[in-house]
């Protein structure tokens, strides 16, 4: 078994052995994948493993969509999307909700996880001189965001979680978003 697949095997049954995260269809994907590896049917492993990281995914996006907020006053919301894409931490799981206000304003909340890919972003927050670059540093509740020339804001939580708000909206109604965020159970995720 390669050091890879043995760190996912640990990564996923380490998620699963949390009471919150297990699940019947997640543990028998992972027990199939022990049980084809024990007899040598690699291919099946592997098969029965990325289903068993899939679906943990799936699981965390929807725990991301309980965090989106409602409507502010005078917008509706669009139903919550959530999906879960790619293996071995390159992909990543995803909730977005879309706002729209009666002028057909727009605002989209997007909190994105399981990816290393995130981690390229909290290099670049992290480093204030490159976070001024990229737009205004502000805070949203004790988390330190940018806000784009165009209103977008982009804040890492926790150093695991990428919000992203953006749209058509004015940069006031970005921020609301934004700070509608419950970004303290966001971080105790």
């Amino acid at each position: 078994m390669t050091r890879m697949r043995m760190l996912l095997c640990a990564a996923v049954l380490a998620v699963v052995a949390s009471p919150a995260m297990a699940a019947d269809d997640i543990l028998d994907a992972i027990d199939q994948g022990r049980k084809a590896y024990q007899s040598g049917d690699m291919a099946t492993a592997r098969q029965s493993l990325d289903l068993a990281s899939q679906l943990i995914g799936q699981k965390n996006a929807e725990g991301f969509a309980a965090l989106l907020p409602p409507a502010l006053a005078g917008w509706k919301a669009d139903e919550v999307q959530t999906q879960s894409m790619g293996q071995l931490g390159l992909g990543a799981s995803v909730a977005s909700r879309s706002y729209e206000n009666a002028k057909g304003d727009r605002v989209e909340v997007q909190i994105t996880g399981d990816s290393a890919l995130l981690m390229q972003f909290v290099t670049m927050l992290n480093n204030p001189a490159i976070a001024g670059a990229m737009g205004k540093i502000v805070r949203i509740g004790s988390q330190r965001a940018i806000q784009t020339r165009e209103g977008d804001v982009n804040m890492v939580v926790a150093n695991k979680f990428l919000v992203t708000v953006n749209g058509s909206a004015d940069a006031a109604s970005k921020m609301a978003y934004a700070q509608a965020i419950d970004v303290a159970k966001l971080s105790k995720m």
